[in-house]
């Protein structure tokens, strides 16, 4: 997964950053509204972390912004937990979660993976396919009821094929789920992961569409 966080205390910043980065997420942080939607207009994420109070506007009509819009990017408010009034306003503004704060990061995990989910379409917690299973949880994978060992950027490129594993996904659109704006990118990273991975699942696992990109192999072919 690849997330926004939209917050502006830096105590919390470096937390969220910490923790979603610890349960597999590549993590993109800005601290207000104006930096919020230029990201949204320049990449593609799978979920928004939004605080609702940022130096230059209010997350609600950050939000009921890009929704007005059509960003369907699903959000996860974070709140004040006597705030009701606001986590109401937010749900019916076009939020797809919300946590009060304090709140535990695991539990923030857990939440931002299950709006995820949903807006991929998928009730199994699980990822599965050709006998392989993923689980987002723990980043844990097995292959024909074996475990596999796999780093976390390995899990990531593997999850961004299995999430539609009849699907072409180009090498940019890999190297952008797995890399944030911070991260210094080889210009044969997404090889790397890829010859990688078909050492340790199979080397007919992964298809390589030429010129266009990567694909799960069909398990009949």
């Amino acid at each position: 997964m690849r997330i926004l966080v939209v917050e502006d205390d830096p105590v919390l910043l470096d937390g969220l950053k910490a923790g979603l980065s610890l349960a597999g997420a590549t993590v993109d942080a800005v601290t207000s509204c104006a930096d919020g939607l230029e990201a949204l207009a320049t990449a593609s994420f799978d979920a928004v972390v939004l605080d609702l109070m940022l130096p230059d506007g209010s997350g609600l009509d950050f939000l009921s912004g890009i929704r007005a819009a059509g960003n369907a990017t699903p959000v996860l408010l974070l709140t004040a937990l006597d705030e009701v009034v606001d986590r109401i306003r937010g749900l019916d503004a076009g939020a797809d979660d919300y946590l009060g704060k304090p709140f535990d990061l695991d539990e923030l995990a857990a939440r931002v993976r299950a709006i995820v989910r949903r807006k991929a379409g998928r009730a199994a917690p699980h990822l599965a396919y050709n006998g392989i299973t993923l689980d987002p949880a723990t980043l844990a994978a097995t292959a024909a009821g074996s475990t596999v060992s796999l780093s976390r950027r390995e899990f990531a490129l593997l999850s961004a094929l299995m999430e539609r594993p009849g699907a072409i996904r180009s090498k940019s659109d890999l190297e952008d789920r797995l890399y944030g704006w911070q991260d210094e990118i080889g210009s044969n990273a997404v090889e790397v992961h890829i010859h990688n991975l078909r050492s340790k699942l199979g080397r007919d696992i992964i298809e390589t569409v030429r010129g266009i990109g990567y694909r799960m192999r069909d398990a009949k072919s």
